[in-house]
C-alpha cells in the first residue's frame, strides 16, 4: 500500500471514529497530495514526492506552532501541535542530534572541509543524506558549528 492509499484509508477510519484532529490533519495531507498530482499532470505521485510534501507540511506546522507560542496563542498552538503529531506519524523516524552530529563529522572528514569557507561543499551533501530524517535547521546549525 503506497502512502496516498494509506492516508485515504486512515481518513476513512478517522471519519468512522469521528476523530476531528485526525480528520483535519489527514484532509490537509490529502489536499497536498492532490496538489502534487495536478502539478504533475494527473500522473501517479511517487511516495518520495509525497514524503517531501509531508515534510513541507510538518515544517509549516512547526513554524506556525512557534509563532503562535510567541504570540501567546496557546489555543492555536495546541491545534498545530495535534496536527503535527499526526503528520509525523507518516514521516520516517527522525535521527537524534548526537547521531546526526557524528554523521556530519564523518561527512566533513570525507569531503576534506577545513572551515566555514567549505560550507558550500558540505551542506548540499548533508541535506541530501540527512534531509529526510532530520530538520534542515538542525543540519545547518550543526554543519556551521562543526566547521566554525
Amino acid at each position: 500500500m503506497n502512502l496516498t492509499e494509506r492516508v485515504n484509508e486512515d481518513l476513512k477510519q478517522a471519519m468512522k471514529a469521528r476523530d476531528e484532529v485526525k480528520i483535519r490533519s489527514l484532509r490537509s495531507i490529502k489536499s497536498a497530495f492532490l496538489l502534487l498530482q495536478t502539478a504533475e499532470g494527473q500522473a501517479p505521485v511517487t511516495d518520495e514526492a509525497c514524503l517531501k510534501a509531508l515534510q513541507k507540511l510538518a515544517k509549516q506546522r512547526r513554524d506556525s506552532l512557534e509563532q503562535f507560542r510567541n504570540a501567546g496563542r496557546e489555543d492555536l498552538a495546541l491545534k498545530e501541535e495535534q496536527e503535527l503529531v499526526v503528520l509525523e506519524s507518516y514521516l520516517p523516524a527522525q535521527i537524534d542530534e548526537a547521531s546526526l552530529r557524528s554523521n556530519i563529522v564523518k561527512l566533513i572528514e570525507q569531503t576534506g572541509a577545513q572551515g566555514a569557507k567549505d560550507l558550500g561543499k558540505v551542506m548540499p551533501l548533508a541535506m541530501k543524506e540527512f534531509g529526510p530524517v532530520a530538520e534542515g535547521k538542525l543540519i545547518s546549525a550543526l554543519v556551521k558549528e562543526l566547521l566554525g
